[in-house]
């Protein structure tokens, strides 16, 4: 990913150094394994813990220029080890495949950035938290079709988000589990040359699981179930983010990104205020679709493995976790400093003189004995009478015979109560957030 849409800390992950530590790290443990059951010579394990080292960006530069001749990634590191460890490193890698190293560091990897995902997600949580409280009993109007539909509150419309993060938390939890997997079980996965205590070994030394049953791989459908889990949080996100673009609309303008000092919305038109950071997580949740599907068509690979996986998680492993990082981060911000107009929400809400209480008179008719078809009918004519003649909804309740006959004008007036859609916010709050 771009440096624009990348944070440090999950770009630090995906380093060519870290990715050769991790190399070097799953050599080691599985080297441990070998001579805890005897199979290699103590002394080779020390020397190669001894001289292993760390990596640098002039390191990972001689292992590529080793690909160059090896086209093989896993064998130009062990070439570079023998070079830096001496005859000791005939041990490393032995019985193993490449697989075993590189499914395992990939394990380790998205198990790690599952972690700072989880740290985003919280701060976006708890961001969008504080302002559901902040809006607990802000009214405004509920818009079904983008059209008036009756009243709710800003609060509620938060509270929803944060029940949809939550949901989005535990599909990462349970994703970060279902990643963190690997195998030193060798080329197709039978342990012909390590015994299955080997791998025992190695994963419980790097925080994993050796899977159940492999073949060269670790099965892709693990990959798939973790990108899908990104894909579906950011579709999350897009959705509160396209929310706050039509909150933000002109017409609208219930809520705003903040606008800091010396923002300039556009070249040509200096009154500009868009939403730009709601945009941008629009356009990025694209992104991260496309990556979900890319690991999907992963899954289906020829016999014990090929190669086609490769290319795309090279692409879709530091795009898709990058970008979502930085997505998270980007909706905290927003949340944590995004401007509420309440009394643009009161305008809005009185906006079509009522009629957004039309359901109430249509049940209190109901209530009253009054087929339902036919109340809808009385109430239907007068809300009409305003779109068609701009007459309030309530001036022309208290001017209908046929309503008066059932209801008093007190009765009437009694249904356009603003407190009724907020009884129960309490208890939609209890249930969200415990309290």
């Amino acid at each position: 990913m771009i440096p624009r849409y990348s944070r440090p800390q999950m770009v630090a992950l995906w380093t060519p150094e870290a990715r050769l530590r991790r190399w070097r790290d799953v050599e080691l443990a599985a080297l441990e394994g070998m001579v805890a059951e005897g199979i290699a010579p103590k002394e080779a394990l020390d020397a190669c813990k001894a001289k292993a080292g760390d990596f640098t960006a002039e390191d990972a530069a001689k292992i590529d220029e080793i690909e160059k001749t090896t086209k093989h990634d896993v064998i130009a590191f062990l070439t570079f080890m023998e070079q830096r460890v001496g005859p000791e490193a005939r041990w490393l890698h032995f019985g193993m495949t490449s697989s075993d190293v590189l499914d395992t560091a990939l394990g380790m990897t998205l198990r790690d950035a599952a972690e700072l995902l989880l740290q985003g997600l919280e701060r976006a949580q708890a961001a969008v938290k504080v302002r559901a409280f902040e809006h607990r009993r802000t009214q405004m109007v509920g818009r079904s079709h983008g059209i008036h539909a009756e009243p709710i509150t800003f609060g509620l419309k938060l509270a929803i988000w944060y029940d949809e993060l939550s949901r989005a938390k535990k599909r990462l939890l349970a994703a970060r589990d279902t990643i963190s997997y690997g195998k030193i079980s060798g080329a197709v996965g039978t342990f012909a040359h390590l015994p299955p205590s080997v791998e025992k070994h190695a994963m419980a030394a790097l925080g994993l699981k050796g899977a159940p049953a492999s073949n060269q791989i670790v099965q892709r459908d693990r990959h798939a179930e973790y990108f899908t889990a990104l894909a579906l949080l950011a579709g999350s996100i897009e959705k509160f983010a396209v929310e706050i673009r039509h909150l933000q609309r002109t017409e609208v303008r219930e809520a705003e990104e903040a606008f800091t000092p010396g923002q300039k919305g556009s070249s040509a038109m200096p009154h500009k205020r868009n939403p730009v950071l709601s945009e941008n997580l629009t356009g990025l949740a694209r992104l991260m679709r496309g990556y979900a599907v890319s690991a999907m068509e992963d899954v289906a690979l020829w016999h014990e493995r090929d190669i086609s996986h490769s290319s795309v998680e090279r692409v879709i492993g530091p795009d898709a976790t990058v970008t979502l990082d930085f997505m998270l981060h980007r909706f905290a911000t927003l949340m944590e400093n995004l401007t509420v107009y309440s009394e643009n929400m009161k305008k809005n809400l009185d906006l079509l003189g009522g009629v957004v209480h039309s359901q109430r008179l249509l049940l209190e008719l109901a209530r009253k004995g009054l087929d339902r078809q036919a109340a809808y009918v009385i109430v239907q004519r007068n809300a009409m009478k305003f779109f068609e003649q701009g007459v309030p909804f309530l001036e022309a309740l208290l001017q209908d015979k046929d309503l008066l006959l059932k209801m008093s004008k007190d009765e009437i007036t009694a249904c356009f109560s603003p407190d009724h859609h907020l009884k129960n916010v309490d208890e939609i709050f209890q249930r969200v957030f415990g309290a």
